[in-house]
């Protein structure tokens, strides 16, 4: 079987290329050790050409890329070959961050309530992780909002949701998403309000981890997200805020991938064809930074 990985930071992004360049080794080791032939974009080239180029010699397909970019770059997959991601109508919605929490809101989930002036989390409307998020008083700029500032601590929840849209009729099985692992995300602020990710730790345990898939299945089911989905939360003592929805793979896939016994592509492409497992096997306890390092520990 033949397998297209389309990342965009590795060659057009240099802050983010070498998050990219590690989900993308991953992915690549794990699928090809699931017995199948990678074929990736040349470096430096037009990444919708290569994706018209490559993806009809390919059986499945997948793109990694910031959110402004993924729906467009989705929908070229679709559009040659078998997308084994979020489909690009899901990725659209959850695109634009302001208008993703006032769907969640609409389904009585908790999300940052929108501020336009005092202290509060300042972002773009359509960014990618912590690029340009930041705690201020001061004025958002054109492309940004402002929504309340949770303190709490910090997780994203990683999932593999099932077929909803696209081969409904063969591979829909109305099965909850497949939770990979909960994260412990190292986000920090600098003395200016400037918020950065550096990685994190998984898997975690939590008292309320059961409240948090529960949670994050309803985001899925709202949003319509298939295939790996990373979902951001603030805990607090009396609230569970969802702060942000990746429906593409996350960071933290290269901490999940070093725990897990199954491989991920194998999930992943299983997933598309309703034929996910019920769990995952994890053992030991990974740290990972946004570079790209991963410390193993088995105990």
């Amino acid at each position: 079987m033949n397998i297209l990985l389309a990342e965009y930071a590795v060659s057009h992004d240099p802050a983010l290329a070498p998050e990219g360049r590690a989900m993308l080794d991953v992915l690549t080791r794990s699928f090809t050790n699931i017995g199948c032939t990678v074929q990736t974009p040349a470096q430096g080239t037009d990444l919708a050409a290569e994706i018209a180029r490559l993806g009809p010699s390919c059986d499945e397909g997948l793109v990694i890329a910031p959110d402004h970019l993924l729906t467009r770059l989705t929908k070229n997959l679709e559009d040659v070959t078998r997308n084994i991601g979020c489909n690009s109508f899901s990725i659209a919605v959850c695109a634009n961050k302001r208008r993703t929490g006032q769907i969640l809101q609409s389904h009585g989930i908790d999300v940052p309530k929108e501020m336009t002036s005092g202290k509060r989390i300042v972002k773009q409307v359509s960014g990618c992780g912590a690029v340009g998020v930041r705690l201020t008083d001061g004025p958002a700029a054109n492309g940004e909002f402002g929504q309340e500032y949770v303190d709490g601590e910090h997780f994203s929840m990683s999932l593999v949701g099932g077929r909803v849209v696209g081969e409904v009729c063969l591979y829909y099985t109305g099965k909850n998403p497949l939770l990979l692992a909960l994260n412990r995300q190292d986000i920090r602020f600098d003395d200016d309000g400037s918020v950065h990710y550096h990685g994190g730790e998984t898997p975690v345990i939590h008292p309320r981890k059961q409240e948090m898939y529960d949670l994050a299945s309803q985001v899925i089911a709202v949003l319509g997200c298939q295939g790996y989905v990373g979902i951001d939360m603030v805990v607090t003592p009396d609230r569970i805020v969802v702060v942000d929805v990746n429906p593409r793979p996350t960071t933290s896939i290269i901490g999940i991938a070093a725990c897990m016994e199954e491989e991920i592509a194998q999930i992943i492409l299983d997933a598309s064809y309703g034929k996910a497992p019920d769990s995952v096997h994890l053992t030991g306890h990974a740290t990972f930074s946004s570079e790209g390092q991963v410390v193993y520990d088995r105990s």
